[in-house]
């Protein structure tokens, strides 16, 4: 289980030139959370340890800060110096810089959203966080647009057009800033977007390039696609990207393929040959400076049941052979677990993390999935008791690496469903479906479960398992511990060998975001962000109305430490 940080390729001086300097410095302070992820790998581990394993039952409250916003909270804040920095959901309704120490207001900025938003946000008016790098704080917003701030004033530096919101997307996750670029996608795949990632200069705000995801008729990879439906073909680059300061390569995950149908966009069965539907539902690896896609994995060719692509990848260097190899691991929402050589695209392993009985196995050498056909809907063919769900083994909440332990610690769902298809047309700026999926409680009692994981034997070492899904992700630090909550509410610090809860408390709102840690003059924090999700329990039946009774909608920062 032996890892290798991923800190070493983060910080190094020599690869300081390839990335952007103030980012790499902030992320290389011990005591910062300067990223969404801590880092360019994402890989949510802190070498904090001042808290640990013997005295996290003696964790208490610092201080709460309301953050004026109801419902889909889900920022991970970022820290740099004395100041934490958080997001609020509704556009962001806000953006705030705290104390971090005493959380004192330093300055609030609030930007003018409009008032229709919600109705082309699919999946909630939530805000992941913001990025930072040269003294500006940049935000993706519900209206299409990506601001930068001044970090100590909070002042509007300048503010880009990104995309139309009205097409239904929507922007709810920090950017990534390489060098003087600032890389960010959009939301949309429900809505038959074509998905793209763009980049803009850091001071300017004017965009530098932009990539398709999904090629248009004539364009490499157009021929995977039926006629021209790739051009409402989804693919949407929407949660958090990574960055290998190495190989210069960003690295991105996209959404499903629209519509749902999959008879629109491909042969509507598994015998779906070349028409696989590049690049949806897969791994990106792409040049910062150009754009271009250096090389892909497709996790679901042709996918038919919402697989979105779009989990985060955590890059670490693991023990394989023997041998130190560049890492990438994604829990893809298809239930599998990836690991690929990073600098090569390389598929090394794919195996279950969750209960998935869409496919026996996938197949690193045909880098598709063996699939059961009694599991693929297509019309004439619905299907019964599909794993995972459309909300994934996996979906957006983030997990963690602890190079000390060698294990990924996951927050995962245990949901299925049936799935059947219909007949669907394009309308700009509405559901681009063509799809029923009843939702159906997974195998053996429970709806979630934290799993610890271990990539290089491929199998699980301890969970905990939930009574409901849609938990929340993780951090896991030097002090030995993994902190993560649930959807009732309750934050918990955990011992990362063995999952034993150590510490918990109730927060009032379920929780969906990834907590953070982070030191001001020698003393450690850990802080989270509460306020469930409304819009994804309106996809789960009455799985969904659990979700919803679960707790009360909340908006609120809690930062503890060991008084």
């Amino acid at each position: 289980m032996a890892g290798i940080s991923t800190v070493a390729f983060l910080v190094a001086g020599t690869l300081g030139v390839r990335a952007n300097d103030t980012a790499l410095k902030a992320a290389s302070e011990p005591g910062a959370w300067a990223m969404a992820g801590h880092d360019y790998g994402n890989t949510r581990f802190s070498p904090l340890k001042e808290i640990t394993t013997e005295n996290a039952g003696k964790l208490s409250l610092v201080y709460s800060f309301s953050l004026a916003s109801l419902r889909s909270n889900e920022a991970s804040p970022i820290v740099i110096g004395n100041t934490l920095y958080v997001s609020t959901s509704w556009g962001p309704k806000y953006v705030y810089a705290l104390d971090a120490a005493t959380g004192a207001r330093k300055w609030t900025y609030e930007p003018e959203i409009p008032d229709d938003t919600l109705q082309y946000a699919c999946c909630d008016v939530n805000s992941r966080g913001i990025s930072y790098a040269d003294g500006k704080l940049f935000v993706g917003r519900l209206d299409g647009k990506l601001t930068a701030l001044d970090a100590a004033t909070g002042k509007e530096l300048w503010t880009s057009k990104v995309v139309d919101y009205k097409q239904g997307s929507v922007i709810t996750s920090p950017p990534l800033v390489v060098r003087d670029k600032v890389i960010t996608g959009f939301g949309g795949g429900e809505y038959g977007v074509r998905g793209s990632l763009q980049a803009y200069d850091i001071n300017s705000g004017k965009m530098v390039w932009q990539t398709y995801t999904v090629p248009a008729p004539g364009e490499p990879g157009s021929e995977t696609w039926k006629g021209d439906t790739g051009l409402h073909g989804g693919g949407a680059a929407w949660l958090v990207g990574s960055y290998d300061p190495k190989s210069d390569t960003v690295y991105w995950g996209t959404s499903n393929p629209g519509p749902w149908n999959t008879a629109v966009r491909s042969t509507g069965n598994g015998d779906f040959g070349k028409l696989t539907n590049l690049y949806t539902a897969s791994t990106l690896a792409l040049d910062p400076n150009t754009g271009k896609i250096k090389w892909h994995i497709q996790t679901t060719p042709a996918d038919a049941w919402d697989y979105d692509g779009v989990n985060e990848a955590i890059l670490a260097d693991l023990k394989l052979g023997g041998a130190a190899v560049p890492t990438l691991m994604k829990a893809d929402r298809n239930g599998f677990f990836f690991v690929a050589n990073r600098e090569t695209g390389k598929v090394i392993s794919a195996e279950k993390y969750v209960f998935a009985n869409w496919a026996q196995k996938w197949d690193t050498s045909t880098l598709r999935a063996v699939e059961d056909p009694d599991k693929r809907p297509g019309p004439g063919h619905p299907v019964k008791d599909v794993c995972p769900n459309l909300i994934g083994g996996k979906n957006w909440q983030p997990m963690s690496y602890n190079p000390d332990t060698g294990l990924v610690y996951i927050p995962t769902n245990n949901v299925c469903m049936d799935w059947s298809v219909s007949d669907v047309s394009y309308k700009r700026g509405v559901f681009y479906l063509g799809a029923e999926f009843p939702t159906k409680e997974g195998p053996g009692g429970f709806l979630g479960e934290l799993i610890a994981w271990d990539p290089v034997n491929n199998k699980k070492v301890w969970s905990i398992q939930e009574d409901l899904p849609f938990n929340g992700g993780t951090l896991s630090t030097a002090g030995g511990l993994v902190f993560s909550g649930n959807l009732h509410g309750d934050f918990r610090a955990i011992d990362a060998k063995t999952g034993k809860i150590l510490w918990k408390k109730n927060l009032g709102s379920g929780i969906g975001a990834g907590p953070v840690t982070y030191s001001v003059d020698g003393k450690q924090y850990v802080a989270v962000v509460v306020g469930r999700t409304a819009s994804i329990p309106a996809f789960l039946g009455e799985i969904g109305k659990k979700m919803t009774n679960a707790a009360p909608e909340g908006g609120a920062l809690f930062v503890f430490a060991v008084q």
